[in-house]
């Protein structure tokens, strides 16, 4: 239950930093994830000929493979409208695997006068090869050969123009499932025939799910199809919650898939993790992150990395990465009919975390940070939906993407004092007593007078009294 792991952040932060233009390769024990796949050609930004739409050959891309690909907002423009601290992925998934060293002969058409940018590798953030390689291209022919192959993807930075490729000769076809489009014989005969791809990848209209071969074939029995609609019903559940509602144009949901990503390694500790574009799993992990039963009774490793691309920055800080993460977990639950973490029993002590954090309260020496254990500090967070409704995160999220306000990883003390504001705001009432006073949050004497100035009334119920 608590072997999920950290969010990956880099040292610079992410208002400032954008993927780079030139990166290493994941080996072939890590895998990229799948495509943006909606089950429709024009959503995956590929038409009727692309390779993974025809039946399975076991043969290389003898023929030219045609790749439309659709202009989309730039993850870091994304990152920046939803108020985020990381970003998203971008990638529009080919289908296509290029061996290491072999010349990627293409031809693009720009419809509309944009010309897209070639990516080939996969994401690894603790591999030898750490990113994906991105190659600019130009209108007509191109040849590109990349030192260390990998799965090939476009990008185009854009509102809906569309731009044509022609993969006219040195790819090979991945075993593809698209939600939607692949039958499971389908894909089965492409795991057994396409045996020329390290990399297998499952499409799904916001999901990109990418394993290694040995990874995929480890749980090949399962029912994709009921796999992918589990894990689109898991990002639904965070969106929900982030109120992404599309009732106005920056509560659209983020352009473009979710990137899950199979990697080579993690740290000795690590479960999995998040950083800006993707979630890595190591195969170890694949039991829960790959398998129906697996997902929906023990995958809040993977609610809660993907919970990470989902947090904003305001109210996030550095003591709270590991907390506010789980405002996502705790939806997912909930979505999924499961049992709360938060109501699991300590054998240990008898109680839950709402009953032991309550026998902290009024402690000498009580502070939020250092008086509470993981668990105990997502219960204010939770006290907060049970006081004053489930629509409470949804709209908290919806005013700090309107607001927008900035601030710098170094500012702890601004984003506490944003998360008592914020929440006073949507509650309607003064929560001095229950951020201050009862679970001790570092909220400074700006803090506080930031909340007297809001001029708002004590609440009817002590919200730190509520439990599930």
């Amino acid at each position: 239950m608590r072997k999920h792991t950290p969010s990956v952040a880099p040292a610079a932060s992410p208002t400032t930093e954008s993927a780079p233009a030139t990166a290493s390769f994941v080996g072939r024990r890590a895998v990229l994830g799948a495509a943006a796949g909606a089950g429709a050609a024009t959503v995956l930004g590929l038409n009727a000929t692309a390779a993974h739409a025809r039946p399975a050959t076991g043969r290389p891309a003898a023929r030219p493979v045609s790749v439309t690909v659709t202009g989309r907002p730039a993850a870091e423009a994304e990152r920046l409208r939803l108020a985020q601290a990381l970003r998203g992925s971008e990638f529009q998934p080919t289908g296509l695997y290029v061996p290491a060293g072999t010349p990627l002969s293409l031809t693009v058409q720009p419809r509309d006068g944009l010309v897209p940018t070639l990516w080939i590798g996969a994401w690894d953030y603790y591999g030898e090869i750490t990113e994906p390689r991105s190659y600019p291209l130009t209108a007509g022919a191109n040849t590109v050969t990349d030192p260390h192959g990998g799965p090939v993807y476009l990008t185009l930075t854009g509102d809906g123009e569309r731009a044509a490729v022609l993969f006219r000769s040195g790819a090979v076809r991945m075993p593809v499932f698209t939600l939607g489009r692949t039958c499971e014989a389908d894909y089965q005969h492409q795991l057994d025939t396409l045996t020329e791809s390290p990399w297998v990848e499952l499409h799904a209209p916001h999901t990109i799910m990418t394993l290694t071969r040995e990874g995929a074939l480890l749980y090949r029995d399962e029912d994709h199809a009921a796999l992918l609609r589990l894990v689109e019903t898991i990002v639904d559940s965070h969106a929900r919650i982030s109120g992404l509602d599309g009732s106005k144009p920056v509560h659209r949901r983020k352009a473009g898939p979710y990137h899950f990503t199979e990697v080579s390694k993690v740290p000795t500790g690590v479960g999995a993790y998040a950083t800006h574009g993707y979630n890595g799993f190591p195969r170890a992990y694949l039991d829960r992150a790959t398998t129906v039963e697996g997902l929906r009774t023990r995958g809040w490793g993977l609610y809660h990395e993907l919970g990470h691309l989902h947090q904003q920055m305001a109210y996030k800080p550095g003591g709270l990465t590991e907390v506010t993460v789980n405002i996502y977990s705790l939806a997912a639950q909930r979505t999924l009919k499961q049992p709360s973490n938060l109501l699991t029993v300590d054998p240990a002590t008898g109680q839950t975390v709402f009953q032991s954090s309550r026998d902290k309260f009024g402690t000498p020496g009580l502070t939020y940070e250092k008086s509470f254990g993981a668990y105990e500090k997502l219960v204010p967070l939770r006290q907060l939906e049970l006081a004053f409704g489930e629509d409470f995160w949804p709209r908290l999220h919806q005013l700090v993407r309107e607001e927008n306000p900035q601030s710098d990883y170094t500012e702890d003390a601004k984003r506490y004092r944003a998360l008592a504001t914020y929440s006073s705001r949507i509650a309607g009432y003064d929560l001095t007593d229950f951020f201050v006073d009862t679970w001790a949050f570092p909220i400074d004497a700006t803090g506080r007078a930031e909340l007297a100035a809001l001029n708002l009334p004590q609440p009817p119920v002590d919200p730190s009294t509520l439990s599930d």
